[in-house]
């Protein structure tokens, strides 16, 4: 197999011209470029994809930022990118967001200096001038799950809205009245979505949802917990408590187990995102499941799109209801009231 060394012999100039012409670094002269590249190609150098990507600039490379790798739903959803990249001739580089604004954009700018041919985004907050700016400058990406409103980027997401209708007529078909949600953080779009699809169905139900009935949480399972505790504190407690993504659930969970309360004889529990561990857990958790495995197959295709120079637009999916036991046993379905009970007796029933 050819050295590096091989390749500076060929082509004339010192190993650290080679190594210059293979970073793309520009302080190289157009001769010594395309001297360099001739003997990388002609000798075979390191697999022949480097030459190719330099000639082509190309490097077959996507990046992915997820918000977080621990949450199933995002390591579902990764695997399924990384599954269609494959597919389509496509690697994967994956960095890991953490639900941080710093470290996301620690990810997109390494990801955007190994030049790398589109970007995928599932954004932590609207406001990285960052990301903004590789928006901007022409780079292909592709927002998934979230987005950054008034960003000209295709968006690849599920439409959460019927799902959380369907939950709350659920809900109230099994006679529960009293519903609290734990929300995800205002500044990402899924977060604020949901809240207001919440509210949004309860008052097709007539039902209130005061202020202390929603807690702030930062789609981590401590979150879930602390709001959980500080819902249980009230004199009136919820009677359903709705997380709005899975970690939340699961710190929700914890929460009422510590108190020693039941779900659902006691309390509650829904969630949104469904993963795989809600069917081992006792009882089992009703969730809004998203299909997670085609949003990633389906930001991925646009992405390629976009590089490929075809043109690409935003794919919108539906969310469904999975209606398990934490909840209580499933009764039938029961229409929004034609005219909303009084406050008092919502609070109080």
């Amino acid at each position: 197999m050819a050295s590096i060394k091989d390749v500076a012999a060929a082509a004339g100039v010192s190993v650290a011209t080679v190594s210059r012409v293979l970073n793309a670094h520009p302080s190289v002269s157009a001769d010594a470029r395309t001297r360099v590249l001739a003997a990388v190609e002609a000798l075979g150098y390191r697999p022949n994809a480097v030459a190719r990507s330099l000639r082509t600039d190309q490097t077959h490379t996507l990046g992915l930022v997820i918000s977080d790798v621990l949450n199933p739903y995002f390591t579902e959803l990764a695997r399924s990118v990384e599954e269609e990249a494959r597919a389509l001739g496509y690697s994967v580089i994956i960095g890991n967001a953490d639900e941080r604004p710093d470290l996301q954009d620690h990810h997109v700018r390494n990801l955007l200096e190994r030049r790398i041919d589109g970007l995928l985004v599932s954004p932590t907050d609207g406001g990285s001038p960052l990301m903004l700016d590789a928006a901007r400058s022409g780079t292909p990406m592709v927002f998934v799950d979230r987005w950054i409103p008034g960003v000209d980027v295709p968006v690849v997401r599920a439409d959460g809205r019927g799902a959380v209708r369907d939950l709350v007529a659920h809900l109230y078909a099994l006679g529960h009245r009293r519903l609290a949600i734990i929300a995800g953080p205002a500044a990402t779009t899924t977060g604020s979505e949901r809240v207001q699809a919440f509210r949004e169905a309860m008052g097709e139900y007539g039902l209130p949802l005061p202020d202390a009935y929603t807690g702030q949480g930062d789609f981590q399972a401590e979150s879930g917990r602390r709001v959980t505790e500080g819902f249980l504190d009230l004199a009136h407690p919820p009677e359903v408590v709705f997380a709005a993504d899975n970690l939340m659930a699961l710190g929700a969970l914890d929460a009422a187990r510590a108190r020693g309360l039941r779900v659902p004889n006691d309390i509650a529990l829904a969630a949104f995102d469904d993963i795989p561990w809600f069917v081992h857990t006792d009882p089992p958790v009703t969730a809004i499941a998203q299909p997670t495995g085609e949003l990633g197959r389906a930001a991925v295709r646009a992405l390629v799109d976009r590089i490929e120079g075809r043109a690409a637009a935003s794919v919108t999916l539906t969310a469904r209801l999975v209606v398990r036991r934490s909840c209580g046993a499933p009764g039938p379905a029961v229409q929004p009231p034609t005219q909303s009970p009084s406050p008092v007796q919502r609070s109080t029933s």
